[in-house]
């Protein structure tokens, strides 16, 4: 591991300040958008388009990678995702704002597909979970301390739009320069939706209402701080509650994913992020409140994402589960499309409260499905089901590919430790 880490340390240096320019340009147009006089609607389609873009970068990069080489992929869109942070500040209009938020969505996903191959090809199969972890963990760091930069002083109303872009343009300066040589790239051809749902019903649905949730926390937190009447240190706090409480529950909850019924501690899972944001809903202007709504339906919705990964591996053979990881992905995706234009419509219909209300919806319905999952087929036995790895709801096809070959590696070990010791 401490080979590995020497060798890929520019790769995770450089996603740590591509993360933190991406955390801080989602927040900050979230402010901006309320001064310029964006109406909710309108501010819920901008929010929309990144995923809009990040689900088309997703099924667009490999062939670009293939076609031209990781480096100057990487490179190109690093270098659009620079040019275009500058950009917001100057074209204040939501026409604009839209093209530029999927432009940029499809730029990080790209940048994801090849960062993440990057770092599958520099870890070795002893090394590839504790990587994957690492570079999770490196993410969260990211989107946290980018809301913590946003109380620096913007006097101009540029700066805070400059040092984003400044800090994407330096971070593909240190992997450019230092990551060789660069990997073969494939991916595999993604399972049928109609195959994936009839293998594991609950990965489909689950992923699907999940992509809206998380797009609602990624896309729509700083709307709803600004509409709540939050100051600007209030908000960077409220919104990096989220990304905090993923990281504090991520662990513990993996492990107890590979000791139970994954589909009860979904169930479990989603009613307590349920009940976060029921707290949130009658947090009103209470500030203590909202911390404790966020560190909750963060800590127990982040989560879900691996949870439900892992949960539809249980029901795949092996040499399915990585065409599964591309439908899985894409489901996800398109929830999240939706996800801030409902939560839009909902703040408009009942004012900040629809932003929670939302929340609710979706967790409690998931929380649901996976209740009448359980009455529909007996759960996998515990011993048999694959392990869970923690992935960010952020990560490419490429990360979770990533996750199922350590699923797979950690369930075959296991399966060969059983095996000696009943022999």
């Amino acid at each position: 591991m401490v080979q590995f880490i020497k060798g890929a340390w520019p790769l995770l240096l450089g996603m740590l300040l591509l993360m933190v320019g991406n955390g801080m340009h989602g927040t900050l147009l979230g402010i901006r958008g309320e001064g310029a006089g964006f109406s909710t609607f309108e501010m819920s389609m901008v929010m929309s388009a990144y995923f809009v873009g990040f689900l088309g970068g997703s099924r667009v990069t490999p062939e670009m990678i293939r076609r031209v080489g990781h480096v100057r992929v990487f490179a190109a869109l690093a270098s659009m995702i620079s040019a275009v942070l500058i950009l917001f500040p100057t074209l204040e209009h939501p026409i604009a704002w839209i093209l530029g938020r999927a432009l940029m969505g499809f730029c990080f996903s790209g940048v994801y597909v090849t960062a993440e191959s990057w770092l599958n090809n520099a870890a070795s199969n002893e090394t590839r979970g504790k990587a994957l972890s690492l570079y999770m963990i490196v993410q969260m760091i990211g989107i946290v301390s980018a809301q913590g930069m946003m109380t620096v002083p913007d006097a101009t109303g540029f700066l805070l739009f400059v040092i984003p872009s400044v800090l994407v343009s330096i971070s593909f300066a240190p992997i450019l320069l230092s990551i060789s040589p660069t990997p073969a790239f494939d991916t595999t051809k993604p399972m049928s939706l109609k195959e994936l749902f009839n293998n594991s019903p609950l990965g489909v649905v689950g992923m699907f209402l999940l992509g809206g949730v998380f797009s609602a926390q990624f896309g729509m937190s700083a709307v709803f701080a600004t509409r709540a009447g939050l100051n600007l240190s209030e908000l960077s706090l409220f919104i990096a509650t989220f990304y905090i409480g993923a990281t504090i529950f991520q662990y513990p909850l993996g492990w107890l994913s590979d000791r139970m019924d994954r589909r009860v501690l979904i169930m479990i899972v989603a009613a307590i992020g349920t009940a976060g944001g029921t707290l949130g809903f009658f947090a009103g202007d209470n500030y203590p409140m909202l911390l404790i709504a966020a560190l909750f339906i963060g800590g127990f919705s982040n989560p879900l994402y691996s949870m439900l990964i892992a949960h539809a591996n249980d029901f795949l053979d092996y040499e399915d589960m990585a065409a599964a990881s591309g439908g899985l992905v894409f489901v996800n995706g398109v929830g999240a499309i939706a996800g801030p234009m409902i939560t839009g419509w909902a703040m408009d219909v009942m004012g900040p409260s629809g932003f929670f209300t939302y929340l609710i919806f979706l967790l409690a319905a998931t929380g649901i499905y996976a209740g009448y999952r359980t009455t529909r087929r007996p759960a996998a036995p515990v011993e048999e089901t694959g392990s869970y790895t923690a992935v960010m709801p952020t990560a490419s096809v490429v990360a979770v590919e990533v996750a199922q070959e350590v699923a797979i590696e950690t369930a075959m070990e296991l399966e060969e430790e059983q095996e000696a010791a009943a022999g």
